[in-house]
């Protein structure tokens, strides 16, 4: 019963909603459904068109895996991860350690042959994931703030570099590739098969793996344990007060955030066929923390939105947008914008990201009701006095100097 509290939240008190993991009314479900249909339906407008671009948003995809599983270390139990790629990096390998046939462990014949079946090692990839954010969040357990984050950061800088080193285990700068992938299956009388140019089918494995975990976490957000998340965002010592078991409820952040990052590091091992340390390195973790500030932090659907967002400038628009950007140089004689490729300003655009998102709504573009009841008060006179300086309150306070004497 102590672990159904949750510390309340600063203004009105706001009731639950179906982005916080409560059941969808009506109207949103039915958007939710035709927005569903036409990201099904894509491809094949994709190929009516002749855009090909279904492999970017295979990777688009994978990076929303990413935010929706960061959202639950960030935005659901407060824990700030710097170091999340790598999780995502630990997915990766273990999917090519497990399926590859340049696996030093395939080839030394360690791996059984039922482990090398893809939909087994896509779970054991999901569980070896969780243990790692485990080992993360042990030692993190007293940590806060700042301190923490300086921890996870330096675990995301470790890993990557071990995966560079270990030239014996993970083959070093060479990578590792091929990678297995599923079998073909046979479903209402058609053969989907995933090699190298079903796109289509990888893009619909991605997409289900993507739903399953966005049915998952809104499950577990809606759950006892996502209650005591909470509790631990808004007050640890509360939390602590109330019952709730802070070394139990923040392991199982760390692991299950993890295990999300670990589940789309798999996938996207398998569908591109490579992988490489080069491929996990910080810039991952600050791109992904911006799609989850951005959409909203602890808004699983805001978060979607970010991810889709920021991952389509990245995957997509940065590259449309260089060609009509270097002609208007052109244009207009700007040599330095005529040969600049934007492409090269991913980071820029998401550090610009952040700082407007931080000055003009802080919440995100879509935020839970919980944030919006702390960053909205609920009159005016709780508006002036959170702005009000130290200053203006001594000020007021002080008695003037002729009536002191």
């Amino acid at each position: 019963m102590a672990e159904t509290l949750v510390a309340p939240a600063r203004g009105r008190a706001p009731a639950r909603t179906e982005s916080e993991g409560g059941r969808l009314d009506a109207r949103k479900l039915g958007l939710f459904v035709l927005c569903l249909a036409a990201v099904f339906a894509y491809p094949f407008v994709d190929q009516a068109l002749g855009w090909g671009r279904v492999g970017s948003f295979m990777s688009i995809f994978v990076f929303v895996i990413l935010a929706m599983g960061l959202n639950v270390v960030v935005g659901y139990a407060g824990l700030l991860d710097l170091g999340y790629a790598a999780f995502f990096a630990i997915g990766a390998y273990t999917m090519a350690f497990l399926t590859s046939p340049g696996s030093v462990f395939v080839i030394q014949g360690l791996v059984p042959p039922v482990l090398q079946n893809f939909w087994v090692a896509l779970v054991l990839s999901w569980f070896t994931a969780a243990a790692f954010g485990v080992l993360l969040g042990a030692p993190t357990l007293r940590l806060r703030g700042d301190y923490l984050a300086i921890v996870t950061l330096g675990f995301g800088e470790i890993v990557p570099n071990f995966f560079y080193n270990a030239d014996g285990i993970t083959n070093g700068t060479r990578g590792i590739n091929p990678i297995g992938k599923p079998p073909t299956i046979e479903l209402f009388g058609l053969s989907l098969g995933f090699g190298p140019t079903d796109q289509r089918n990888w893009y619909w494995l991605i997409l289900l793996v993507g739903l399953l975990s966005l049915f998952l976490i809104t499950r577990l957000y809606a759950s006892r344990l996502g209650r005591a998340w909470q509790a631990v965002r808004e007050d640890e010592i509360a939390a602590a007060s109330m019952g709730v078991n802070l070394v139990r409820t923040k392991l199982w952040a760390f692991a299950l955030g993890a295990s999300f990052s670990g589940f789309a590091g798999s996938v996207y091992a398998s569908a591109f066929q490579y992988v490489h340390p080069s491929q996990f390195e910080f810039s991952i973790s600050v791109m992904v923390l911006s799609m989850v500030i951005l959409g909203g932090i602890g808004n699983i659907y805001g978060v979607i939105a970010g991810g889709l967002l920021l991952a389509s400038f990245d995957r997509i628009l940065a590259e449309a947008m260089r060609d009509p950007i270097q002609r208007l140089g052109e244009a207009v004689g700007w040599d330095a914008l005529a040969g600049h490729d934007i492409t090269q300003d991913r980071l820029l655009v998401f550090g610009l990201a952040l700082v407007l998102m931080m000055l003009l709504r802080p919440g995100g573009l879509f935020p839970n009701a919980q944030r919006r009841a702390e960053l909205t008060p609920e009159d005016e006179d709780i508006t002036v006095a959170e702005t009000q300086t130290l200053y203006d309150l001594r000020a007021e306070n002080e008695p003037a100097l002729g009536e002191r004497a």
